[in-house]
């Protein structure tokens, strides 16, 4: 039953026992309507330690196109949102993740999908691609591609690891905008204040980063110093499907090279660079939700 948000919780195992969460857009009337059969549905996947909430406005705007209602389907991945936390840290890895997004699927009765992937979601995409082609049948790529440049994963490793904890939301306002203001000068204060309410949970005494603190071992366990591994070989198996590539102007992990060796590589290839933002870009924002149905529609069509 979804609720006055618009939406459901599913819960799921994992292959190791753990229980999972997603929340599940436009399946009944009054939420986006019950899914057209002829769209396909679609998974969002998120960053490293964000969750489904990230994708709440999108998923919104989805399931409620007027043409094609989408069925829409967030994960939490394991130690983040409301799925469970891993014993082991060293489970928070992208192939144990890809193998819950699998097990989730499965238990959905989702044979094949458009994939929205964020960052990390979209590494969880190229991994999928090896492991059942067959599931995929477009793709959103938001500010990932097959080559991470270092000096954002530095980025990301130096603001995870020295992470002020808020005294309230307005303080948490504060501290991303000082952490990430210079990146997206284009996002308003409403902006800001729903990032924050996606990546904290609201306790009693101040707002948490809704994920396991030792998903950060993950990120300190990586050897910037040694170059990273490319996944062009994935990104190959993708070369069937519609794909589009959204890239923050000012990020640092996905540079304008990348991009555009992704389309000489990509024969289905579509990229929109968003001003003013960096990694990774709101897909909530501006004219975004609006690219990213019509995408979904070309998909559908067979038209791209």
């Amino acid at each position: 039953m979804a609720s006055e948000d618009g939406f459901s919780d599913f819960f799921y195992a994992s292959q190791d026992g753990l229980k999972l969460h997603a929340r599940i857009y436009g399946t009944e009337p009054g939420h986006g309507a019950t899914a057209n059969p002829d769209s396909c549905p679609v998974v969002c996947l998120p960053g490293l330690t964000r969750n489904a909430r990230d994708f709440h406005e999108l998923a919104l705007h989805l399931a409620a196109d007027p043409q094609k209602p989408r069925r829409i389907i967030c994960f939490d991945y394991r130690g983040r949102g409301q799925s469970a936390y891993d014993p082991n840290w060293q489970n928070y890895n992208v192939g144990a993740e890809a193998a819950d997004i699998l097990a989730g699927l499965d238990a959905l009765g989702v044979t094949q999908a458009a994939f929205i992937g964020t960052s990390r979601g979209g590494l969880i995409i190229h991994v999928l691609a090896a492991m059942r082609p067959a599931l995929i049948k477009a793709v959103v790529l938001n500010d990932i591609g097959p080559v991470i440049e270092p000096a954002g994963l530095a980025h990301i490793r130096s603001y995870l690891e020295n992470a002020q904890r808020p005294t309230d939301f307005t303080d948490a306002v504060r501290i991303q905008k000082a952490v990430h203001g210079e990146a997206f000068p284009a996002l308003s204060d409403a902006d800001w204040r729903r990032f924050v309410r996606a990546i904290y949970r609201d306790e009693t005494v101040r707002p948490v980063a809704d994920y396991d603190p030792a998903l950060i071992n993950t990120v300190l366990a990586m050897d910037l110093s040694q170059p990273l591994p490319d996944l062009w070989p994935q990104f190959g198996a993708l070369a069937s499907v519609p794909m589009l590539a959204i890239r923050g102007a000012n990020s640092r992990l996905l540079s304008a090279a990348t991009l555009e060796e992704m389309a000489k590589r990509h024969p289905r290839f579509e990229a929109i660079t968003v001003e003013g933002q960096g990694h990774a870009p709101f897909l909530e924002t501006g004219e975004l939700p609006d690219r990213i149905s019509a995408f979904l529609g070309k998909a559908d069509a067979k038209t791209i």
